[in-house]
């Protein structure tokens, strides 16, 4: 039924649609332009800042509204890029008192009561890493006396560390956190791979070798359980009464890509490791091959032939993978004319589905507005849009501590010994024992959902939701 109305609504808004959105995608300014209008259609849906409504998330959710907690974690990290790519700092202080009162005071680590009992290491995760972006572009600080970026980032790290579970599997992150959710019998790729993103973000800016050993560790347990497989697709995850063997097959633009940008970040950090090279070379080219066809980016777990099948988080992954697989160049120049052209045909499609008021819809194969519209559309278009600016005009790379990062972090952060705020100092070697404490193909991807939707494990029980499956964002 949702799909019919879906389809229905899209059909009426097309018939009337006005002119597709004038941008030139050769000129800067043009580019900058298109993003200021599409941004401001995207902060439409935003109600958190009306009387009554609740700051940082994004209406929902259901049968509140569509939207999950994480979603809007997502967004706001879209706004922190939207900032970083243009300049424009007319929503920069909503985005920043946004995350910050999600972030769950007094602890800070984004497990805010209100979300606690439908909490995923995934949803938690995307809060985390909007946080590590606001770090890297030195992003608007919080006043001294509240948490910062940094810290913010670190508590997520500490708080999922604690929760690497060895009893299972060997070892991984569990989707749910709260064990009377469904799908905390669930591991999967996506919660360990932001949880790889993270550990290789904050290695990175901080220096801390403790987080790149957790970085290799948890990409390494992804491929040893086979979720990583030989031709670098990356499936689902798996159940733990299973030993995580019953892999379901089903694959998201979003995963590969918060895996590629990982892997670019240890690539980086490592100063072009061979180890790194190889793996973000692999599944680079094999992401742009799956999700990529003509060179134009498709969700194929949802996006179909003959209709459109995406859960409102599905409808948001292009714009992820747009931005991710963009920085991904800055990290690593040697791959940017294997990521680059491909982005810009994506881009030039994407553009093609918007309406000159900045409205976007979500199919990008079409050549005029399909009228599907919402928030993840938006964040779709944007990121589009940044991936091509990025080869324009200079955008400053990811900061570090060390190059100019000014956020301030505390290593201890989310765990029983923090304090509110500390300067950060790098773990030390002595630390590290504390620190692991605290711290296809398209046919079988779809039989692969259709599966999964009868397994029970859906968004209402918190979780990634793909009718579940993403478990969030």
């Amino acid at each position: 039924m949702l799909f019919a109305k879906r389809l229905l609504c899209a059909a009426a808004l097309a018939s009337t649609a006005s002119a597709q959105i004038t941008v030139d995608l050769t000129d800067s300014a043009s580019i900058k332009t298109a993003m200021a209008t599409i941004a401001y259609n995207l902060l439409t849906y935003y109600k958190g800042n009306m009387s009554g409504m609740t700051p940082g998330i994004l209406p929902g959710p259901p049968p509140d509204g569509d939207y999950y907690w994480w979603e809007g974690g997502a967004m706001w990290g879209t706004m922190v890029d939207y900032w970083h790519y243009t300049n424009d700092t007319s929503y920069n202080p909503t985005t920043e008192y946004s995350i910050v009162f999600q972030a769950g005071s007094p602890d800070n680590s984004f497990q805010p009561a209100n979300w606690t009992a439908s909490l995923g290491n995934d949803d938690q995760g995307f809060w985390g890493m909007s946080a590590m972006l606001a770090a890297e572009t030195n992003f608007d600080n919080p006043p001294a006396d509240g948490p910062q970026w940094l810290a913010l980032a670190q508590a997520v790290f500490n708080t999922q560390a604690a929760r690497w579970d060895t009893k299972y599997c060997e070892g991984g992150l569990r989707w749910q956190v709260p064990l009377s959710n469904n799908g905390y019998n669930y591991k999967n790729s996506i919660a360990n791979g932001i949880f790889f993103n993270l550990a290789a973000r904050l290695a990175r800016y901080t220096g801390n070798a403790t987080y790149a050993d957790w970085a290799a560790k948890t990409y390494n347990w992804t491929e040893y359980i086979g979720y990583i497989d030989t031709e670098y697709n990356i499936y689902d995850g798996g159940h733990v009464e299973h030993n995580c063997t019953d892999i379901n097959k089903a694959q998201f633009s979003y995963v590969a890509a918060v895996y590629i940008q990982g892997a670019a970040f240890m690539y980086n950090y490592t100063n072009g490791d061979s180890f790194w090279q190889s793996r973000l070379t692999a599944l680079t080219n094999r992401t742009l091959n799956v999700f990529f066809p003509n060179d134009i980016a498709v969700e194929l777990s949802c996006e179909l032939t003959a209709s459109i099948q995406c859960t409102t988080d599905m409808l948001s992954y292009k714009g992820y993978l747009h931005r991710w697989l963009a920085q991904v160049t800055q990290m690593a120049p040697y791959i940017h004319d294997t990521i680059m052209p491909v982005l810009k045909t994506s881009a030039t499609a994407a553009m093609k589905n918007c309406n000159a008021d900045g409205t976007c819809g979500f199919r990008w194969t079409t050549t005029t507005y399909d009228g599907d519209t919402g928030a993840g559309q938006q964040m779709n278009a944007l990121g589009a849009l940044m991936s091509v600016l990025l080869d324009l005009e200079y955008v400053s790379p990811a900061y570090t501590n060390t190059t100019g990062g000014t956020s301030v972090g505390n290593s201890a952060a989310g765990t029983d010994s923090s304090t509110s705020t500390t300067t950060y100092k790098a773990i030390t070697t002595s630390d590290r024992a504390g620190a692991t404490i605290i711290t296809i193909l398209i046919c079988a991807s779809i039989v692969s959902m259709l599966m999964w939707m009868s397994t029970g494990e859906n968004e209402s029980l918190g979780g990634f939701r793909f009718a579940g499956l993403f478990g969030k964002g």
